[in-house]
């Protein structure tokens, strides 16, 4: 089967990751009770700057392997990448800001992972990581702006983008 345009990943480690603009909800206590919806904000791929990111992308909150396996994996191996000189953890799908922050806080996920909107998959099209109108299941490991690590799904299932393997790769 040919690949196409959209299959292929054109972003490798030794990359400098594009530009791009990010919304979400920042995490604060009155968002906790679900009766807050806060306020989005951008967030710049420039304020990565001199920072370790660890970035994965999921095809869309509160569906079922994003849902029960991607996000829950790294919202427990957390402290662990923390310890490894992590300045960032982000989570990426095309999901708008507020259903990024819902799904955040059902998953206890409260200021430690960003949760970040890429609307329409823009950022993850310009990785040549978009399919259809949905992000590819993908992870990153970005030191000062430079891909470190790219790991992307070609199966079902988190493998190659999942926490323990981006541990693995710290």
């Amino acid at each position: 089967m040919a690949t196409t345009q959209e299959e292929q990943v054109t972003i490798k480690a030794g990359d400098t990751i594009p530009n791009g603009t990010f919304s979400y909800v920042p995490y604060s206590p009155e968002l906790a009770d679900g009766r807050a919806c806060g306020v989005p904000v951008k967030l710049s791929t420039d304020d990565w700057k001199g920072k370790k990111v660890v970035l994965f992308s999921v095809p869309g909150a509160f569906t079922p392997t994003c849902h029960v396996s991607h996000l829950p994996g790294f919202v427990k191996g957390y402290d662990a990448i923390k310890e490894k000189g992590v300045d960032v953890v982000a989570c990426v799908a095309f999901n708008d800001a507020w259903v990024m922050s819902g799904w955040g806080r059902v998953e206890g996920v409260d200021d430690k992972i960003l949760m970040l909107s890429d609307a329409n998959a823009e950022w993850s099209a310009k990785l040549g990581l978009k399919s259809g109108e949905r992000t590819r299941r993908y992870a990153l490991i970005i030191d000062d702006l430079v891909v470190k690590s790219v790991g992307v799904e070609t199966r079902p299932g988190v493998n190659v983008s999942g926490a323990e393997h981006i541990l693995a790769h710290l």
